[in-house]
This record gives C-alpha cells, structure tokens and sequence, in this order.
C-alpha cells in the first residue's frame, strides 16, 4: 500500500537534526526549565486546567511540539522567552509531557501541605 512509503524500518537511522547536541539527551537545564514551567502554574493556580489540557493532548505532543516552532517568530516578537525553542523541543516528547505533568502535581501537593500548615499555625 502506498502509506508504507511512509514506514521506517527498525535498520534505519532517524533523521539527523541540525541541532543534534540539544535534542540528545534531557539534561539538568530542561529539568530546570520543566520545574519553572511547574512554578509558575502552581503559582497562578491552573493546575486542574494545566493537568486536564496536558493529559489530554499527550497523544499530539509532537503535533504541538511542532506548532510551537511554527509559532516561534510570533511569539518571539511579542515575548522575550530566551529558552522557548528548547521547550518547544522538549514538547515533542511524550515523556516530557509527563515529566511536567508529575512536577505539576508534586509540586501542587507541596503547596497545599504549606497552606494547611499555615492555616494551623494561623489557628493557634
């Protein structure tokens, strides 16, 4: 059939990106930037939302990986977001949507243990 033109075979190599040295591997840096991603929608109080829209576009991630770098030079010029690309990179991988959706919740739960605590204390 002709969809399997389309098909790579398991001998084959992926294609090369011109920007190899980044994509490799996830490092220290992309946790870093998952984890201020995770911050800052804690902090503005959209997890559910955050959650529900990750879980639920999880099988587009490549899809929105990509329309994040067709959406680039917009954002770019309304935005100075120094690691946008490195993020939309990261996008493309199921794993990272997960990476962040974990830290989403990790870092909600911590949250909220901080307000019941402070309540306590408030209390007494």
């Amino acid at each position: 059939m002709w969809w399997n033109l389309f098909r790579r075979t398991s001998g084959e190599t992926p294609p090369v990106h011109t920007d190899e040295a980044t994509r490799s591997g996830f490092t220290d840096e992309d946790a870093e930037l998952i984890n201020k991603i995770a911050e800052r929608i804690v902090r503005m109080r959209m997890t559910v939302p955050a959650i529900f829209f990750l879980e639920s576009s999880k099988p587009l991630a490549f899809l929105g990986g990509q329309l994040l770098i067709f959406l680039e030079p917009f954002i770019q010029t309304l935005f100075n977001f120094r690691q946008y690309q490195r993020f939309a990179f990261l996008m493309e991988d199921r794993a990272n949507w997960e990476r962040l959706i974990r830290r989403v919740e990790d870092l909600e739960a911590e949250y909220t243990e901080q307000e019941k605590h402070a309540k306590r204390k408030s209390r007494k």
